[in-house]
C-alpha cells in the first residue's frame, strides 16, 4: 500500500487493514475501494458516494430532477477525475490555500446570509451537516479556482493592437450592452477528433435540441447530458456580457429572449447548446472616485492580533487630538508604499480595494477619518479628502477592454487546457 493511498483511506480504516493482516483469516469485509487510478493518485468508492450524496441533497433542495444512478455516477466520477487532476497539478506548484484566505471567503459567505462565522457554522450543524467537511470543501473548491487563475491565466496574453481593435469594434463599442445569464449544454468532441466522432457528437446535439424543443426541462438535461465543467449546476455558467463570450456564441445569444435556447453551436470543445436564462441592461457611464488615505497596523511575529489593536486605538487617539495624518502614517504605517506618501492611495473606486476598507470608505463623508477597523491585512484607519463622479476615460476604456479581452480569452483557454490535462493524464478506471 503506497503512503499516498494510506494516506487518502478515511481514519481507522489503515488501522482496520493492519490489524486484519495480522489476525486470523476470516469472512471477507468489504472496506473502501478504489475506483479509478488518476496519475498517482487514486479515486475512492467513499468519495464518489459522498459527492453523489451531496448533490442529490442540493438538487433535490433547488427542486430539480435527478438523473438516473448510472448516468449521475458517471458525470460525477469525471468530474473527481478532473478534479484529481488538477490538484495534483497544483500541489507539484506549490499552490495553497492558507487558513486565513479560508476564514476569510467563510465569512463572506456567512454574512451573505447576515451571519456570524460562529452562527454559520452552527447553522450547519444544525441541518445535519459536518462541519469540518463543509470547510475542507470550500478549500477545495477555492483551491481548483486558484490552480486555474494562476496557469490558465499565464497562458493568455493580451496585446495593445488587440486592445485597439477591440475599442473600434462593433462590441468595444457596447461595453456598457446588457448582461446574459447563461447556460449550456455542451456535447464534447475529444482532442484530434476523427470526422466519425464529429459527426456523432453533432448528431447528439440534435438529439437533444430536440428533447428541449419537445419541452424537457434544460437543467436537467444539462444534469444528465452535459459534458461541460458545470453540468452539475444545470449548465449555469453565470452572467456574461456578449465581449466576453466567443464572436460565435455572442452572434447567437444576442437573438435570444430569455428562456429561449440556441440550436448546436460549433466551437473546437465540441456542441454547445446555449439558454438565455436572464437579461440585464447596463447604462452606467460614471464612476464614483473617492480620494483616501490611510494607516495599516499588521500583527507580526513581534506584534500579536491584541496589541495590533490596541496600538491602533491609540494612534487614532492621536489623530483625534490634532497630529496630522500624514505624519502619523509616516511614521508608522505598515504599508510602506502609501506609508511614505503620508498614507496616500489617490484615487480610488469600487473593485479596487478588499470589502471592508470599501465599506468604510464610501461610508465616510469628505474630511472625515474613520474609526478603526479591520480587515485580512491588519487594522486600518482611513481619512478620506474628497469624492468625485469621473467618466469613464481612454485609460479606463482600455483597461475594460483589456479585462474583457482576458475574460474572452480566460474562458475558451480553460477549457482548452481542462481538456489538455485530461487526455494528458493516466487514468484507469476499476
Amino acid at each position: 500500500m503506497t503512503i499516498k493511498l494510506v494516506n487518502k483511506l478515511k481514519p481507522g480504516l489503515t488501522a482496520l487493514l493492519i490489524t486484519a493482516s495480522l489476525s486470523v483469516p476470516a469472512a471477507p469485509v468489504t472496506l473502501d475501494q478504489i475506483v479509478a487510478i488518476v496519475n498517482d493518485d487514486i479515486v475512492l468508492q467513499s468519495e464518489l458516494n459522498d459527492t453523489e450524496q451531496s448533490i442529490r441533497s442540493r438538487l433535490a433542495a433547488q427542486g430539480r430532477a435527478i438523473p438516473d444512478d448510472q448516468i449521475l455516477q458517471r458525470q460525477i466520477l469525471d468530474r473527481l477525475i478532473l478534479e484529481n487532476i488538477q490538484l495534483q497539478l497544483g500541489e507539484q506548484q506549490g499552490i495553497r490555500v492558507s487558513d486565513s484566505e479560508l476564514n476569510s471567503a467563510l465569512e463572506r459567505i456567512a454574512s451573505r446570509s447576515g451571519l456570524s462565522l460562529e452562527q454559520f457554522r452552527e447553522t450547519l450543524i444544525a441541518e445535519g451537516q459536518n462541519y469540518t467537511e463543509a470547510r475542507q470543501q470550500i478549500r477545495t473548491e477555492m483551491l481548483i479556482q486558484k490552480i486555474q487563475q494562476r496557469i490558465v491565466s499565464s497562458r493568455i496574453r493580451v496585446s495593445q493592437q488587440e486592445i485597439d481593435n477591440f475599442l473600434t469594434s462593433e462590441q468595444g463599442q457596447q461595453q456598457n450592452a446588457a448582461n446574459y445569464r447563461l447556460s449550456q449544454i455542451l456535447i464534447g468532441v475529444p482532442l484530434q477528433a476523427t470526422p466519425e466522432m464529429i459527426q456523432k457528437a453533432e448528431q447528439q446535439a440534435k438529439v437533444v435540441a430536440e428533447q428541449l424543443n419537445a419541452g424537457v426541462d434544460f437543467s436537467a438535461t444539462a444534469i444528465a447530458q452535459s459534458q461541460g465543467p458545470n453540468a452539475l449546476k444545470g449548465g449555469d455558467i453565470g452572467w456574461r456580457k456578449l465581449n466576453e463570450i466567443p464572436e460565435q456564441f455572442a452572434a447567437v445569444v444576442k437573438d435570444l429572449n430569455p428562456g429561449q435556447f440556441s440550436t448546436p453551436v460549433r466551437s473546437p470543445s465540441g456542441f454547445h447548446i446555449l439558454k438565455v436564462n436572464d437579461k440585464q441592461g447596463s447604462s452606467v457611464q460614471l464612476v464614483e472616485q473617492v480620494k483616501v488615505r490611510h494607516i495599516l497596523l499588521s500583527p507580526n511575529e513581534i506584534r500579536s492580533p491584541a496589541q495590533t489593536r490596541r496600538e491602533i486605538e491609540t494612534l487614532y487617539q492621536r489623530l483625534r487630538n490634532g497630529v496630522p495624518f500624514e505624519e502619523i502614517a509616516k511614521q508608522y504605517s505598515d504599508d510602506a508604499g502609501s506609508g511614505s506618501q503620508g498614507g496616500s492611495l489617490g484615487w480610488a473606486q469600487p473593485g479596487q480595494m478588499v470589502p471592508e476598507f470599501e465599506q468604510v470608505m464610501f461610508n465616510t463623508d469628505p474630511g472625515q477619518t474613520s474609526a478603526p477597523f479591520e480587515s485580512r491585512f491588519g487594522w486600518h484607519i482611513l481619512k478620506v479628502e474628497d469624492r468625485r463622479q469621473q467618466d469613464m476615460g481612454e485609460e479606463m476604456q482600455a483597461n475594460q477592454a483589456r479585462s474583457s479581452i482576458r475574460q474572452r480569452k480566460y474562458n475558451e483557454e480553460l477549457q482548452n487546457w481542462l481538456r489538455e490535462i485530461r487526455s494528458q493524464a493516466y487514468i484507469e478506471l476499476k
